[in-house]
């Protein structure tokens, strides 16, 4: 294979968006389909790179008080039922579990189900866990001293999905849900908001991915919330992607499953509540937000291989001493923090390696011939932008930690400016029926009802994406009926 086919089987992004996105995430290894309709497997190397969103997000969690537990998978069929909307919600994209044993089939077909192995009650495959933990925490809190309660957990789930998509759209994925118990409405209302603002921070600093927060109208909040504050980021083909949300569940998980608390005066109150979560969709994200035809680019803070060292040589002597020089290199870059891999295979050219680090977004690809070797310099390439520069090997220390932020920033400027130029702000519903099949986000005034809401949705597939926070809250008429709006919402088509 030749150093250009790594790239040319991945479809233009300008012209094929979907096929793009499943070519990227093929050919830089991330995930693969699997036997099991709907499910995926995630590779190695994209397994990788959830890791490290994993151990971040789990480190915010814990400095902000949060501690890790575990919940079963298999929920009883009658606790969906305690709360009538979560149930209604999810009722269709529940995987249901009615027998537990297998026998030989009598006419020596195989196996089949034991047809006396029935289950008294069925169990659901936890949707999410709402359900299960506050059943649990029944039995947790007794008085205001057992309160607050703040729980995550790291977890799969399952949510039956005809329609699938690597990491964006799958039968079962993997997430971590955050479970909160608090003893007044204001506390609740407080973690809601510092979870989702976490998430957004999470989502610049360490994602480079500009996104909006605010709350969602109560037609797409989450099912059996009070309130779901989310944030949402724009992809490359113009669509809008939710990439966390955080829930004030009020006391409707605590009426529904009897969970009461002595406060104070040794009066009962039930308890308030929060949710929150991001799953694997991140990877999405992450993908479609920042890469190009080349394949994957990644922000440095969650590259698995930060710098690949790539030898250039002929013959066998050159071989032994080029990678014996970058051993050294490795040794000085690994000192400064940063992940290093010598790619010293002896079976594929240069120029494949070249290509391969490439799909797979390294953020950073330093190279040495024998002129180089001579000469102690080293050629720099950087993903995001392709460029590349000869440098004295004496300056590597200092130039690659800068290199490293200057890499993260532009990433994140350069989503950041794609995002301001595809924002728009549209006061006739026309003009946004027209303009809306271009892709972006749009600030409409919206009149506050779920019937118009509706209308726009079945009319142009676009949905409000949120209701923005920090920006002026200018009143308006609302571009459909011209009934008054008191602020701009976002609209866009999502995934």
């Amino acid at each position: 294979m030749n150093e250009t086919e790594f790239v040319k089987e991945i479809a233009s992004k300008e012209e094929a968006f979907s096929q793009w996105y499943i070519d990227v995430v093929k050919k830089a290894d991330l995930a693969d389909y699997t036997v099991v309709k709907g499910c995926m497997v995630i590779k190695p190397y994209g397994y990788a790179i959830w890791e490290k969103m994993q151990a971040e997000l789990d480190r915010r969690f814990k400095e902000t008080g949060h501690v890790n537990a575990y919940f079963p998978l298999f929920i009883p069929k009658s606790f969906l039922s305690r709360e009538a909307e979560h149930v209604e919600g999810f009722a269709k994209e529940c995987a249901v579990v009615t027998h537990h044993r297998l026998m030989a089939d009598p006419g020596g077909k195989g196996l089949v189900v034991d047809p006396e192995a029935r289950l008294d009650e069925e169990l659901v495959v936890r949707p999410t866990s709402e359900t299960i933990i506050w059943n649990t925490y029944k039995n947790w809190i007794k008085s205001y001293r057992d309160l607050p309660i703040l729980c995550n957990q790291w977890a799969n789930v399952v949510r039956w999905e005809m329609r699938t998509r690597l990491f964006l759209r799958t039968t079962e994925f993997l997430w971590q849900e955050g479970h909160t118990a608090h003893a007044t409405r204001e506390e609740a209302v407080e973690e809601a908001r510092r979870m989702i603002n976490l998430y957004a921070s999470f989502a610049k600093d360490v994602m480079a991915l500009p996104v909006w927060t605010g709350p969602k109208t109560a037609s797409e909040r989450f099912a059996g919330a009070v309130d779901t504050l989310c944030i949402e980021a724009l992809m490359q083909d113009g669509k809008a992607l939710q990439a966390g949300t955080s829930h004030f569940l009020g006391q409707n998980f605590a009426k529904a499953f009897d969970v009461q608390f002595a406060n104070r005066d040794g009066q009962l109150e039930y308890v308030w509540a929060t949710s929150w979560g991001v799953s694997t969709r991140l990877m999405g994200a992450l993908i479609m937000a920042h890469s190009d035809n080349h394949g994957l680019i990644l922000p440095p803070a969650l590259a698995p291989i930060s710098i690949v060292l790539v030898p250039i040589y002929k013959g066998e002597d050159e071989r032994t001493a080029i990678c014996t020089h970058l051993q050294t290199i490795s040794a000085r870059l690994q000192a400064l923090g940063v992940s290093v891999k010598l790619d010293d295979r002896d079976n594929v050219r240069s120029g494949y390696k070249f290509s391969e680090w490439e799909v797979k977004g390294v953020p950073v690809r330093i190279a040495v011939g024998p002129r180089d070797l001579s000469a102690g310099t080293v050629e720099v390439a950087r993903r995001d932008t392709l460029e590349k520069q000869i440098i004295p090997l004496e300056r590597i220390e200092e130039y690659i930690p800068q290199l490293m932020r200057d890499i993260q920033g532009n990433i994140y400027r350069k989503a950041l400016d794609f995002r301001a130029r595809n924002t728009f702000e549209v006061d006739s519903y026309d003009e946004f029926r027209e303009r809306i099949e271009e892709g972006g986000f749009f600030l409409c005034h919206w009149d506050g009802t779920a019937e118009t809401e509706a209308k726009i949705k079945e009319e142009t597939k676009a949905t409000i994406r949120l209701i923005p926070e920090g920006e002026d809250p200018r009143p308006g008429k609302c571009m459909v009926t011209g009934k008054p709006s008191p602020q701009r919402v976002v609209f866009a088509r999502a995934y």
